[in-house]
Protein backbone atom coordinates (compact mmCIF):
# COMPACT_ATOMS: atom_id res chain seq x y z
CA UNK A 1 0.00 0.00 0.00
CA UNK A 2 0.89 3.73 -0.72
CA UNK A 3 0.74 6.37 1.68
CA UNK A 4 1.48 9.18 -1.03
CA UNK A 5 -1.48 10.80 -2.11
CA UNK A 6 -2.96 10.17 -5.63
CA UNK A 7 -4.07 13.71 -7.70
CA UNK A 8 -7.78 12.68 -8.73
CA UNK A 9 -8.92 14.81 -12.37
CA UNK A 10 -11.98 14.48 -12.22
CA UNK A 11 -13.70 15.61 -15.86
CA UNK A 12 -16.71 16.16 -15.76
CA UNK A 13 -19.27 19.35 -16.70
CA UNK A 14 -21.73 18.03 -14.23
CA UNK A 15 -21.43 20.03 -11.16
CA UNK A 16 -23.60 18.19 -8.71
CA UNK A 17 -21.14 14.73 -9.50
CA UNK A 18 -18.10 16.60 -8.69
CA UNK A 19 -19.91 17.55 -5.19
CA UNK A 20 -21.01 14.29 -4.70
CA UNK A 21 -17.38 12.81 -5.52
CA UNK A 22 -16.01 15.73 -2.71
CA UNK A 23 -18.95 14.70 -0.31
CA UNK A 24 -18.04 10.91 -0.61
CA UNK A 25 -14.49 11.25 -0.37
CA UNK A 26 -15.08 13.38 2.63
CA UNK A 27 -17.36 10.91 4.22
CA UNK A 28 -14.75 7.66 3.43
CA UNK A 29 -11.73 9.68 4.80
CA UNK A 30 -10.38 9.70 1.44
CA UNK A 31 -7.31 12.65 1.28
CA UNK A 32 -6.50 12.02 -2.93
CA UNK A 33 -6.42 15.71 -4.30
CA UNK A 34 -9.12 16.30 -6.51
CA UNK A 35 -8.63 18.91 -9.50
CA UNK A 36 -11.64 19.54 -11.54
CA UNK A 37 -12.10 19.98 -15.36
CA UNK A 38 -15.57 20.45 -16.49
CA UNK A 39 -14.51 18.90 -20.20
CA UNK A 40 -12.46 17.31 -22.30
CA UNK A 41 -10.45 20.27 -23.50
CA UNK A 42 -9.76 21.43 -20.14
CA UNK A 43 -8.70 18.54 -18.85
CA UNK A 44 -6.39 17.40 -21.44
CA UNK A 45 -4.76 21.06 -20.78
CA UNK A 46 -4.51 20.24 -16.93
CA UNK A 47 -3.26 16.40 -17.65
CA UNK A 48 -0.03 17.84 -20.15
CA UNK A 49 0.77 20.46 -17.99
CA UNK A 50 0.68 18.12 -14.80
CA UNK A 51 -1.31 20.65 -12.87
CA UNK A 52 -2.15 19.83 -9.23
CA UNK A 53 0.59 16.88 -8.68
CA UNK A 54 2.72 19.24 -6.51
CA UNK A 55 3.24 16.62 -3.88
CA UNK A 56 1.55 13.78 -4.82
CA UNK A 57 4.85 12.72 -6.42
CA UNK A 58 3.21 12.66 -9.95
CA UNK A 59 1.10 10.06 -8.76
CA UNK A 60 -2.72 10.44 -10.70
CA UNK A 61 -5.26 9.11 -12.35
CA UNK A 62 -8.43 10.47 -14.37
CA UNK A 63 -12.24 10.23 -13.57
CA UNK A 64 -13.87 10.46 -16.78
CA UNK A 65 -17.57 11.30 -17.90
CA UNK A 66 -18.21 10.81 -21.97
CA UNK A 67 -20.97 13.37 -22.53
CA UNK A 68 -19.17 16.48 -22.59
CA UNK A 69 -19.15 20.06 -24.40
CA UNK A 70 -16.44 20.76 -26.33
CA UNK A 71 -14.98 17.55 -26.10
CA UNK A 72 -15.89 14.40 -25.34
CA UNK A 73 -14.97 10.99 -23.31
CA UNK A 74 -14.12 9.02 -25.69
CA UNK A 75 -12.23 12.38 -27.54
CA UNK A 76 -10.29 12.94 -24.59
CA UNK A 77 -8.94 9.45 -24.59
CA UNK A 78 -7.93 9.13 -28.36
CA UNK A 79 -5.64 12.58 -27.37
CA UNK A 80 -4.30 10.96 -24.42
CA UNK A 81 -3.73 7.83 -25.48
CA UNK A 82 -2.12 9.40 -28.44
CA UNK A 83 0.48 12.05 -26.37
CA UNK A 84 3.18 9.53 -25.10
CA UNK A 85 3.93 12.10 -21.95
CA UNK A 86 0.45 10.95 -20.87
CA UNK A 87 -0.58 7.87 -22.60
CA UNK A 88 0.23 5.74 -19.47
CA UNK A 89 -2.62 7.70 -17.22
CA UNK A 90 -5.07 5.48 -15.58
CA UNK A 91 -8.35 6.53 -16.47
CA UNK A 92 -11.66 5.29 -15.05
CA UNK A 93 -14.76 6.08 -16.80
CA UNK A 94 -17.70 7.11 -14.73
CA UNK A 95 -20.96 7.88 -17.20
CA UNK A 96 -24.45 7.78 -17.18
CA UNK A 97 -23.92 5.20 -20.59
CA UNK A 98 -24.91 1.60 -20.01
CA UNK A 99 -24.79 1.18 -23.20
CA UNK A 100 -22.68 -2.03 -24.41
CA UNK A 101 -21.57 -0.14 -27.53
CA UNK A 102 -20.16 2.64 -24.87
CA UNK A 103 -18.14 0.34 -22.88
CA UNK A 104 -16.82 -1.73 -25.51
CA UNK A 105 -15.73 1.78 -27.18
CA UNK A 106 -14.19 2.51 -24.06
CA UNK A 107 -12.44 -0.34 -23.20
CA UNK A 108 -10.66 0.19 -26.71
CA UNK A 109 -8.65 2.92 -25.46
CA UNK A 110 -7.40 0.51 -22.21
CA UNK A 111 -9.19 1.98 -19.59
CA UNK A 112 -8.82 0.98 -15.80
CA UNK A 113 -12.58 0.91 -15.18
CA UNK A 114 -15.83 1.74 -16.56
CA UNK A 115 -18.31 2.71 -13.91
CA UNK A 116 -22.50 3.67 -14.72
CA UNK A 117 -23.61 6.36 -12.69
CA UNK A 118 -26.81 5.43 -11.94
CA UNK A 119 -26.21 3.98 -9.08
CA UNK A 120 -28.25 4.57 -5.33
CA UNK A 121 -25.93 6.87 -2.91
CA UNK A 122 -25.04 3.79 -1.06
CA UNK A 123 -23.56 2.29 -4.39
CA UNK A 124 -22.00 5.00 -5.20
CA UNK A 125 -19.98 5.23 -1.77
CA UNK A 126 -19.10 1.70 -2.20
CA UNK A 127 -17.80 1.96 -5.84
CA UNK A 128 -15.73 5.51 -4.76
CA UNK A 129 -14.70 3.19 -1.19
CA UNK A 130 -13.52 0.33 -3.86
CA UNK A 131 -11.87 2.63 -5.99
CA UNK A 132 -9.77 4.03 -3.48
CA UNK A 133 -8.79 0.78 -2.28
CA UNK A 134 -7.40 -0.07 -5.44
CA UNK A 135 -5.68 3.12 -5.56
CA UNK A 136 -3.63 2.10 -2.42
CA UNK A 137 -2.29 -1.31 -3.63
CA UNK A 138 -1.37 -0.19 -7.12
CA UNK A 139 1.51 1.00 -8.68
CA UNK A 140 0.57 4.02 -11.00
CA UNK A 141 3.64 5.50 -13.35
CA UNK A 142 4.97 8.53 -12.10
CA UNK A 143 3.85 11.33 -14.50
CA UNK A 144 6.54 12.89 -16.11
Amino acid sequence: MHDEPITLLVVEDNDLDVENIHRIFSKLGIKHPIVRAKDGVEGLSLLKSGAGNQGTKGRRAVLLDLNMPRMNGFEFLGEVRKDPAISHTPVFVMTTSDRPKDIHAAYQFNIAGYLVKSFSRDQMIAAVSALNAFWNICEFPNAQ
